[in-house]
């Protein structure tokens, strides 16, 4: 008898095989692997991760599982490993989970959520449920989610870290809101990364997070790169400018990344998406050449005058 999850499996495999063959044809698969360090420890991470926000909030019915494994199968694919989710994002970490508990074998992964609740023993009952839904005997980064009663939950989160039960802590903001505190946040207490919004339409993070997280050595995580994709209708139909060939960029999804990116002070990237096609073209920004200062100019110059 055939059971439900091997189902799950096979559908999964029919649709995640072309997307990861399609990223090993490509010539960006050829060229070197953009990695750069965590601060704090000096550990190495591919610029591009993957986020999952709304996009994996999904059923667990055969066709979505299908989808979602391909995505990750191409994720896995170009080299990716940092996969951040939330239990402020549905059953996102579930489905996460539940793709990588349906492989056989898959590479490391950075797994990433965050603790979004009140009151310390919720805050820690919420974790170990996080890790059981994505399949994780103990998170790489947990990070306070949008500064929800954040001394709190920090307080936990330094211990755990003491206690070897997380490897990095952190803290995010998602809308560019409760900047001061979260400034004075990352001034005041020993956190290894932080997650905030940034990209080529909204650049506020560069006047104030991003020296902060330079002089403090925190990694930084950019959330909504795409700016929930509101950047691909200014530059729909447009073409792309002559430089790209020099950053080994060949599709606006991988400008706006690279852009990102060639900040000196960017950890990493986590563009979300669920589909196969888009994280094939996504992660194409995780290998070559990235833009030097001038070229960010130039960027940016281009992108307003469209």
């Amino acid at each position: 008898m055939v059971t439900r999850r091997q189902i799950l499996q096979l559908a999964a495999a029919m649709l995640a095989l072309p997307a990861s063959e399609l990223f090993a044809e490509s010539a960006t698969s050829k060229l070197p692997l953009i990695q750069k360090k965590i601060p704090s420890s000096g550990e190495l991470l591919p610029v591009v991760g993957m986020g999952t926000s709304r996009t994996f909030n999904k059923d667990d019915d055969p066709e979505s599982m299908a989808k979602l494994t391909a995505v990750i199968q191409a994720f896995f694919a170009a080299k990716g490993m940092v996969i951040d989710s939330s239990p402020m994002y549905g059953s996102a970490e579930a489905r996460v989970g539940d793709v990588l508990r349906s492989m056989k074998n898959h590479p490391k992964v950075f797994a990433a959520t965050k603790v979004w609740t009140r009151g310390r023993e919720q805050g820690i009952s919420d974790m170990l449920e996080s890790a059981q839904r994505m399949n994780v005997k103990n998170f790489d980064l947990i990070s306070v989610h949008n500064l929800v009663d954040w001394k709190t939950q920090l307080d936990t989160l330094k211990n755990w870290k003491k206690e070897g039960k997380v490897r990095y802590i952190g803290i995010t903001t998602s809308h560019g809101r409760d900047h001061d505190e979260f400034i004075q946040v990352m001034k005041n207490e020993p956190i290894d990364f932080v997650q905030f919004s940034y990209n080529i339409a909204n650049l506020d993070a560069e006047r104030e997070i991003l020296p902060v997280a330079r002089d403090k050595g925190i990694a930084t995580m950019i959330n909504r790169p795409y700016q929930r994709g509101s950047l691909f209708l200014q530059s729909k139909g447009k073409a792309l400018p002559e430089m790209v060939k020099d950053i080994d960029c060949n599709s606006w999804g991988q400008f706006y990344l690279k852009f990102i990116l060639g900040h000196p002070d960017i950890t990493c990237a986590i563009p979300a998406t669920s589909k196969a096609k888009h994280m094939v073209d996504n992660m194409q920004a995780n290998f070559g050449r990235l833009p030097d200062p001038a070229q960010r100019k130039e960027m940016l110059n281009y992108f307003n005058s469209l």
